[in-house]
């Protein structure tokens, strides 16, 4: 099997984009890992505050020079041609960084060029709407409208499990609203948001309008105190997020935070169809999606057959070197990561709970894991795993398990397999989540739509269509004659 090498695709020491420049960090350095083999593939030297300074003030006077819609437009639909060029590398890219399968990589990188096309849209037909201002009383010969203006400077920081697609997701609405735009990418996965970055300067993105900053905890912080933002975007841990928004103040924000992911299967599901999706929700990117399907409530008429259906399907998984061709599971982001989940799989295991398939580590592989009998006093019921695992729960009641669904703090995204149109109705109208899918797992997000949480998971809609509104604001223009 021939193999894709990190020295073949990431480059050894990896800039940051300031001011239009690439530059070294000079707040120190990391190690950029394969979180396969563990080892040290690069360098990233890190932004100090000086750095940061500097990229926002650029970015700050660079968008009264912001390119018009059409050729905002024009600049991200040749930015997703640019990423399609680009294919190979970022596929090979990832699977070292982040530990994609192919399957995994290449699908972030369509994902990423479709987000770009549809800022693209976007962009050109932003606009506001006439206000019917002589419907009011003395106001005859009055005329109003609304246009949307670009806020100023946008920050998005980002994680580690969509290093393409959820900057795209961030950086695309942005852009196509009229903003510059700060990036701070997760230190996991830096590389594949510079090659992202490269691609919208080849596409004639004004660099200024751009900035990639790399680094941790301190140039997050940086950015936060940083008076000269305007917006925040954020993706990541809840935790983080209410740190974040403890700090902005006044300053709008859009925040996709933490999860549980349930899917209720009813008495009444196909299982020939809710099967394949709940465990290919369950295990992509090796369970690190925030709606990667964690519990699994089947209705216990349909247990032993939906188990006995799961166990074969995941036990059949192929887990491993991403770079094998037919790798389904690879690793967990770290080394820390897997041992974590195993070490919640053992704490459940010793509380009574029963592992039918998987849950064994080597390194940062962590071989899918099915497990049974788990209670909502475990860790692995009530916090976010974040890893190949799925727990199968019995229920009798219908309503009792659509109660389970919100009896968390979070509420991003849930699934429910039913053929009774009664039951699929009560579960939109009772489900308190961003999402809810009929007959689809948790995890089945196209990005055309709009996608966010409520409680615990945040507030503010991605999807290029309302993130380019929420990254914009609205003006109200009158004339009198």
């Amino acid at each position: 099997m021939n193999s894709t090498t990190a020295s073949d695709v990431i480059a050894p020491h990896l800039h940051s984009l300031v001011a239009g420049e690439w530059q070294a960090g000079r707040g120190g350095a990391v190690p950029l890992l394969d979180k396969f083999t563990t080892r040290p593939v690069a360098e990233v030297p890190v932004c100090d505050a000086a750095q940061v300074a500097q990229a926002v003030a650029a970015c700050a006077a660079a968008v009264a020079g912001a390119p018009g819609p059409f050729e905002r437009g024009e600049i991200l639909e040749r930015a997703g041609r640019a990423i399609e060029a680009r294919r190979e590398a970022l596929a090979a890219t990832m699977r070292i960084e982040a530990g994609f399968p192919a399957v995994d990589a290449h699908n972030e990188v369509s994902r990423c060029i479709n987000t770009l096309r549809l800022c693209a849209e976007e962009a050109r037909r932003l606009c506001g709407e006439m206000v019917p201002m002589e419907g009011a009383p003395q106001q005859a010969g009055r005329l109003g409208f609304t246009l949307r203006v670009p806020l100023g400077v946008v920050c998005a920081i980002t994680p580690f499990n969509s290093p393409l697609n959820v900057v795209a997701h961030k950086i695309g609405p942005a852009l196509a609203a009229g903003n510059a735009v700060v990036l701070k990418p997760s230190l996991h996965t830096p590389a594949s948001a510079n090659l992202l970055a490269e691609a919208l300067l080849e596409a004639g993105l004004p660099p200024g309008l751009l900035a990639v900053l790399h680094g941790g905890a301190e140039v997050g912080q940086a950015l936060l105190d940083h008076p000269d933002i305007d917006f925040y975007a954020f993706t990541g841990s809840t935790e983080v997020g209410r740190h974040i928004q403890a700090h902005v103040g006044l300053r709008r924000s859009q925040m996709e935070l933490g999860s549980i992911a349930h899917v209720v299967v009813d008495a009444s599901a196909d299982l020939a169809r809710a099967v394949p999706r709940i465990v290919g929700a369950g295990y992509r990117k090796a369970g690190q999606v925030c709606t990667s399907v964690q519990v699994l409530l089947v209705h216990r008429q349909r247990l032993d057959e939906a188990t006995t259906l799961l166990r074969e399907r995941v036990a059949a998984l192929p887990y491993g070197d991403p770079q094998a061709p037919d790798c389904i599971v690879g690793p967990l982001i770290s080394e820390a990561a897997a041992q974590r989940v195993q070490a919640w799989l053992a704490e459940a295991q010793a509380q009574g709970a029963r592992c039918l398939v998987g849950g064994e580590r080597q390194r940062a592989v962590l071989s899918p894991a099915l497990m049974t009998d788990t209670t909502p006093a475990m860790r692995l019921r009530h916090q976010e795993v974040f890893g190949p695992v799925l727990s199968v729960v019995p229920f009798d009641d219908y309503d009792d398990a659509l109660r389970q669904v919100n009896g968390t703090p979070f509420g991003l995204a849930a699934g429910v397999f039913t053929n009774d149109m009664a039951h699929a109705m009560k579960a939109v109208r009772t489900l308190r989540a961003g999402s809810v899918f009929i007959n689809e797992a948790s995890s089945a997000r196209v990005d055309q739509m709009p996608f966010g949480g409520s409680k615990a998971s945040g507030f503010g809609r991605e999807g290029p269509a309302w993130a380019v509104r929420e990254m914009s604001e609205e003006r109200l223009v009158t004339f009198s004659t």
